[in-house]
Order: C-alpha cells, then sequence, then structure tokens
C-alpha cells in the first residue's frame, strides 16, 4: 500500500511513517519542519519506499501532489502548543483547521478512500462526563486548539458524508515515549537537568490526567485502519487509567534520581485551556481489538529514559 503521512518528522508522524516502512508500505511524507525533526526521519531516509515532500500544507498544492496515488492520508501535521495559543490568537485556525481542509481536498480530488486525522481530548473541555465517551455532550470549548480540531473534526465527518471518504477521527490523550520533546515530561526534565533541587509546577500538581505510550498509540490507529465501519467514524485513544501531576513528578524525579522541592503557581489550571481532569472512555477502540500494552508509569519512565538517552530537550 501507499500511504501519505503529513507532518511526518513529528513525534507520531515519524514514528508511523518507522511503522509503516517496517511493514513494507510505501510512504509520502510531508513536513515544513517548523517544529519536526529531521534525525526523527534518519531510518526512513534510507529507505527506497520513503519520499520526502518539504512542504507548507497552507498551499493546497502540497498536499494535492503528495497524496496523487495513495491509499490513505495519516493526517498528523499541526501547531500542537495548547498553552501559548492565545500569544498567536489565528495560528491554530491556520495550521490546523485550514490545512484540514486542504488535507481533505487533496483526498478528494486524487480518489483516497481513507484520510486519519489526529484530534484530541481537548475537545471535550470540562467534560461533564468522566471517563468521556466520543458522544459525550460537547462543551464551551477552553483553548483555541481544542476549537480548531472540533472544527476540523467537522470538516473531516461532513467530506465522508458529502465525497464518500471514510474519514476517521483519533482523539488522543496526551502521548508520550520516544521522540517526544513537547509536554509536562520535557518540561520537568530540563527544569531538573538544570536545577534538580527544584521544581515549579503550573497549577496546583492536583491536575489529573490520562495519558498513552505512542507505540500503544500507533497500533491503535493501525487497527482502526484495518476494521472502522465504510463511513470512518471517531475514537478515543488513551489508557483505563490516570494520574495527578504530582504523581507524575514523582516517577520523573525517581528516573532521574532526585527529589526536587516542589512550588506551584496558577491554582487548579496551569494556563488558560488547561482541564484538570481529562480521562477519557476507550471501549469503542478496545471493541476493535486494541488493547494498550504499557502502563502511565511504565511510559513516563521510557519518556524519561529516552531523554536522557538523547539529550534533545
Amino acid at each position: 500500500m501507499k500511504y501519505c503521512v503529513t507532518g511526518c518528522a513529528g513525534f507520531v508522524g515519524s514514528t508511523l511513517t518507522d511503522r509503516l516502512l517496517a511493514d513494507g508500505h510505501t510512504v509520502i511524507g510531508i513536513d515544513d519542519f517548523s517544529t519536526g525533526h529531521e534525525v526523527f526521519l534518519t531510518a526512513a531516509l534510507a529507505n527506497a519506499r520513503f519520499t520526502l515532500v518539504r512542504g507548507d500544507l497552507r498551499d493546497p498544492a502540497v498536499s494535492v501532489d503528495a497524496a496523487r496515488g495513495c491509499d490513505a492520508i495519516f493526517h498528523f501535521a499541526a501547531n500542537a502548543d495548547v498553552r501559548h495559543g492565545t500569544d498567536h490568537p489565528t495560528l491554530d485556525l491556520h495550521q490546523n483547521t485550514f490545512v484540514t481542509v486542504n488535507v481533505l481536498e487533496a483526498a478528494r480530488l486524487n480518489g483516497v478512500r481513507d484520510v486519519l486525522f489526529s484530534s484530541t481530548g481537548s475537545v471535550y473541555g470540562e467534560a461533564a462526563v468522566i471517563p468521556t465517551p466520543e458522544d459525550a455532550p460537547m462543551p464551551v470549548q477552553t483553548s483555541l486548539y481544542g476549537a480548531s480540531k472540533v472544527a476540523a473534526e467537522a470538516f473531516v465527518q461532513a467530506y465522508a458524508e458529502g465525497f464518500g471518504i471514510r474519514g476517521i477521527v483519533f482523539r488522543f490523550v496526551s502521548l508520550l515515549g520516544e521522540r517526544y520533546t513537547h509536554g509536562h515530561v520535557v518540561d520537568f526534565y530540563r527544569q531538573l537537568r538544570e536545577h534538580p533541587e527544584t521544581l515549579h509546577i503550573l497549577g496546583d500538581g492536583k491536575q489529573r490526567k490520562s495519558y498513552l505510550y505512542v507505540g500503544d498509540c500507533i497500533e491503535a490507529i493501525l487497527v482502526a485502519l484495518r476494521a472502522a465501519p465504510a463511513k470512518g467514524g471517531i475514537y478515543n485513544l488513551g489508557t483505563d487509567e490516570y494520574c495527578a501531576v504530582n504523581d507524575s513528578v514523582g516517577w520523573i524525579g525517581e528516573t532521574l534520581g532526585v527529589t526536587p522541592e516542589r512550588t506551584y503557581s496558577g491554582g487548579e489550571r496551569g494556563w488558560i485551556g488547561d482541564n484538570p481532569f481529562i480521562f477519557l472512555d476507550c471501549t469503542r477502540i478496545r471493541a476493535l481489538g486494541w488493547r494498550p500494552s504499557m502502563t502511565i508509569r511504565e511510559a513516563i519512565v521510557r519518556t524519561v529514559e529516552w531523554l536522557t538517552e538523547h539529550d534533545l530537550a
């Protein structure tokens, strides 16, 4: 099979690219390297079945050209900086919503049947139902990032209805693992490498979040590609557990061999749009036969070990 992966030099995109190549497929990867790392594509670039397209998906021609002859598009390119969305109010709209429409148009014009889209558990905002199922009432959005993903999801569903595309939407919890470069684990890692005796935490440390190992995420995506119904669907991806930020701090410190004094700021939210409790109901993806292989603690330890070995933080 021939697949197109947008954001192929990112954390998730590069991991998926390597997996698809290892499974014997041909991959066309697109990245503008605004946040991606070329080093993540070292193995892919040495593979004759991989083609790298350096381009900005805000230009519709980039995805239209790259998607020719492809069986599916895995759309993972996005601005993923939830915290600083209010500093750049239109960035999420352009890089997440508008780019998704360009990718969907590329699928339509090239007759690509499957579009698999990386959304986020942030679309649930302050969820009224915990654990949160895919059909939970959609709340008022609390971040520009979440709002841009809700709009993009709507376009995926509309293209599926209007043009026969199988649109498969994944609402991720935060992902962890090798090649992780953005989020609380790397933030704490950086602080503790600089001054291991103290750690400043945004929020009160009691925020409860679920996390998922990136390898388990990739496996879930491939399960859905094989088993999702003809019209596609929406799938939560996460584990059946959550942890407090303070728990995560303890595991990170234990792995690094430090016990820092903790300071806090921001109350129950670390920043505008930070939801204090994210825990998704993953019954739907489990019904397709998927199970996570790693606990949150194991994923955090694996991430810290990788950061220590590679020092890309």
